[in-house]
């Protein structure tokens, strides 16, 4: 598969499905609201920086891959309340490797470890990282710096989510970063490592499916719990992270 058919498959997952999107709206609703500022890390073809601005927010959109990011320009280039970076973000400024997945660009990744465990995972069977690039760099600090405190920073970057939280000192409002089963272990570290920056509670959502599912906001050993008595099939979710 080539990977402007990829892109369209993205298209047709992320926008099509109008059930999802009314799903996502409503999860990222506790979190954005009018005058909002929110920032998407790794943000692929911007469904939801599409649903931060339809909840009236102000965003940061940060996407790496080149051929990605002209699909993100054509959908989001002319709104005024939309900022798109074509950079990756990381523990520091600079430069980064890039592994592409032409077939699959939704899992392109900075992380041989992702890679690594995505060979040995009968789930992942098929998935090849055929090309390499090396795209700017940097750091959540360096954003905020730049355009402000956001109340919610959404983080999708495949194995890289722990280098991008390093990149952190604040405490944030809110935040959410993706998590996969065949990598549990980065997300219990990637927990421990928002304890070190503010005093959260923590809930999460599988697949697609954009509902919580705990009924009430929990403590990290509680959410740690959960994730690691996930199943195989589970595949992947979104860690939500609160300041309490």
């Amino acid at each position: 598969m080539t990977t402007l058919a990829a892109l369209k498959r993205s298209f047709d997952i992320y926008y099509r499905d109008h059930a999802r999107t009314a799903r996502m709206d409503a999860l990222n609703a506790q979190f954005i609201r009018e005058g909002s500022l929110a920032f998407d890390i790794g943000a692929h073809v911007g469904d939801r920086t599409g649903s931060f601005l339809r909840l009236g927010a102000r965003v940061v959109t940060v996407e790496p891959q080149p051929q990605v990011f002209r699909a993100l320009r054509l959908l989001y280039g002319h709104c005024n309340k939309a900022t798109l970076l074509s950079k990756a973000v990381g523990a520091t400024a600079g430069e980064l490797d890039l592994h592409i997945n032409s077939a699959n660009p939704t899992i392109t990744t900075a992380s041989t470890d992702l890679i690594a465990a995505a060979q040995a995972a009968p789930t992942w069977q098929g998935q090849v990282w055929d090309s390499r690039i090396t795209v700017p760099m940097t750091t959540l600090d360096a954003l905020i710096d730049e355009y402000g405190i956001p109340d919610f920073v959404k983080i999708d970057v495949e194995g890289h989510e722990l280098a991008v939280l390093s990149g952190l000192h604040i405490p944030l409002p809110a935040l959410s970063f993706e998590f996969t089963i065949i990598q549990k272990e980065l997300a219990l570290v990637c927990i421990d490592h928002l304890a070190t920056i503010g005093r959260y509670q923590y809930n999460y959502s599988l697949g697609e499916d954009h509902r919580f599912l705990y009924s009430d906001w929990n403590d990290a050993p509680t959410l740690k719990a959960g994730i690691q008595a996930l199943p195989p099939e589970a595949n992947s979710g979104d860690i939500f992270v609160r300041l309490t």
